[in-house]
């Protein structure tokens, strides 16, 4: 049976429902799987937890579902380029669970290793650590954090097989390899679609046996979150 799906929507058709949590992958703009989020917002699905690094810019990526009121809470570490989240954080239509990015990417990580929660110090005696079970070992507290599983996980590779194995590239590595393995189902949008066995096995960043469904956008949106350019001095 193929893993390769003709578009985003056919590669999530059957998987959405209202009230659903999704991971998606990427950092800042780079890596995100900008297809499958807009088969998510067209599909209409409301009352999302997302949990992602961060939301997007307004009008790209999560800005998209977020402009459509489809996200009731995110779960991620930086949000700080999105004036409309911002917008409905303030005004309470929005619920955000901040966590530590390192903390963040343990969570899921755990997630995908079937480890219910650990402990870290990260956040102990600041408002990260409000209502959570702390402990000592030798003789410094941690705080305890839980694991994160996602009903769907969407994520973005740099190359694929048809039997799902992925290869991530530089700064998408970040999110993507670990959310692909911390859902029930996961669906990849890869660049370059390779034939069975062309991918050496040492360079396969997460195997196929995580991965249920696959796109192929051969050229994906490459933007720039913050353009910074060097200005010339005058001659």
């Amino acid at each position: 049976m193929t893993k390769i799906y003709n578009s985003a929507v056919e590669g999530l058709a059957g998987l959405l429902h209202d009230g659903m949590t999704i991971m998606s992958g990427g950092f800042g703009l780079c890596g995100i799987p900008e297809a499958l989020i807009d088969a998510v917002k067209i599909s209409g699905v409301r009352n999302l937890t997302m949990i992602s690094n961060n939301a997007g810019i307004d009008g790209v990526g999560l800005g998209q579902l977020i402009e459509k009121g489809q996200i009731r809470k995110m779960i991620s570490s930086y949000v700080g380029e999105n004036k409309l989240f911002a917008a409905q954080f303030l005004a309470g239509e929005l619920e955000v669970e901040f966590t530590p990015q390192g903390t963040l990417a343990e969570r899921i990580r755990a997630g995908g290793a079937g480890i219910p929660a650990f402990y870290t110090k990260t956040g102990v005696g600041t408002v990260v650590a409000e209502g959570k079970e702390t402990q000592e070992f030798d003789g410094e507290t941690y705080v305890l954090e839980r694991a994160l599983f996602a009903d769907l996980a969407i994520v973005h590779a740099y190359r694929a097989d048809d039997e799902g194995n992925l290869v991530f590239r530089k700064t998408a590595r970040n999110f993507n390899p670990i959310m692909a393995t911390a859902a029930k189902h996961t669906v990849a949008e890869v660049e370059f679609l390779d034939r069975p066995g062309s991918i050496d096995p040492d360079h396969v960043h997460t195997p196929g046996i995580f991965i249920a469904r696959i796109i192929h956008v051969p050229s994906p949106a490459k933007r720039i979150e913050q353009r910074t350019v060097i200005t010339k001095s005058a001659a």
